[in-house]
């Protein structure tokens, strides 16, 4: 059992170092200090202070050495605090190897909590070893707020409740106008909103409107998925989402179920062709609407 084990473990790493290959590291740039840096998973917000890089999400572990090469074309000066948005391994899988000694890493408190619970089981089925646990750990937490002061700018994190997840972290730049919005936004698609880790679609169309209370219509967003988007597209955004919402709500007070829901693929036509193209399909995405709508009906 424990070749068996092993041999699997490895495959996996073989498989994941041969998909890391493929990836290129792209760069775009947002402001005069912050960048958007795009590969494989959730997009990475770098900020270059006066004199330390502020990291925000890292993707997956086989990742890290070309996202380091790729901030380094950018900057010589160290990664001194890296944040967390959620717990998502493709934000946080990179943790491991760059948590060092002159990185620190922040994540909001259930967050934490959540990746804690999970590199407990994945140490206990041997997928992670006990130092590749700890390290993978944010060691700051917080649970609404979080300000930063680099020179003239202010890095302001707040949390966002029960949205992508119960443990989501927005990121503003003030002065740079850039808002990281991790997992609670994707960009031209439908939302993965993770029903099991605490999200709720009512919780993800707050979030949104938190947003816009802080930015304006010259603001850069960084999305969790997809290109840099701005105060316009999330306003649209925002319109679909609670269309589609009110559309499912009426066929759940007209008693339709779960599986008619899904099968009905009039009740999101409209908006497939723009944003049903990604990871969330239109099927899972009615799904996930309506399995949190008549969630909250029953609590």
């Amino acid at each position: 059992m424990r070749n068996i084990l092993s041999f699997l473990l490895l495959l996996s790493l073989v498989t994941a170092q041969a998909q890391s290959d493929e990836v290129n590291i792209t760069i775009d740039t947002l402001a005069q200090n912050t960048y958007m840096l795009t590969g494989r998973g959730g997009n990475i917000g770098i900020y270059v202070g006066q004199d330390k890089v502020f990291m925000i999400d890292d993707q997956f572990a086989p990742l890290s050495k070309k996202i380091k090469e790729t901030i380094e074309t950018l900057t010589d000066k160290p990664i001194t605090y890296l944040v967390n948005t959620h717990m998502h391994g493709d934000h946080t899988g990179g943790n491991v190897n760059f948590n060092t000694d002159n990185t620190i890493l922040i994540a909001q408190d259930n967050a934490r909590k959540r990746l804690k619970a999970n590199g407990q089981k994945k140490v206990s089925t041997n997928e992670m070893n006990q130092k590749d646990f700890e390290n993978s750990l944010p060691e700051i937490t917080f649970s609404e707020d979080l300000t930063f002061h680099d020179g003239e700018e202010t890095l302001m994190l707040f949390h966002v409740h029960n949205a992508h997840t119960d443990g989501d972290v927005m990121i503003y730049f003030v002065n740079e106008n850039v808002l990281h919005m991790g997992d609670t936004y994707f960009s031209g698609r439908y939302p993965y909103i993770d029903l099991n880790s605490g999200g709720t679609i009512n919780g993800y169309i707050e979030a949104h409107k938190k947003a816009l209370m802080v930015i304006d219509s010259d603001t850069k967003i960084i999305p969790g998925h997809g290109e840099p988007s701005n105060r316009s597209e999330l306003e649209n955004y925002i319109k679909v989402l609670e269309d589609v919402k009110r559309t499912i709500q009426k066929e759940i007070t007209a008693g339709k179920s779960l599986e008619e829901v899904k099968a009905n693929n009039n009740l999101t036509s409209k908006y497939d062709a723009q944003y049903g193209t990604g990871y969330i399909n239109p099927e899972r995405i009615r799904e996930i609407i309506y399995l949190s709508l008549t969630a909250s009906t029953k609590e």
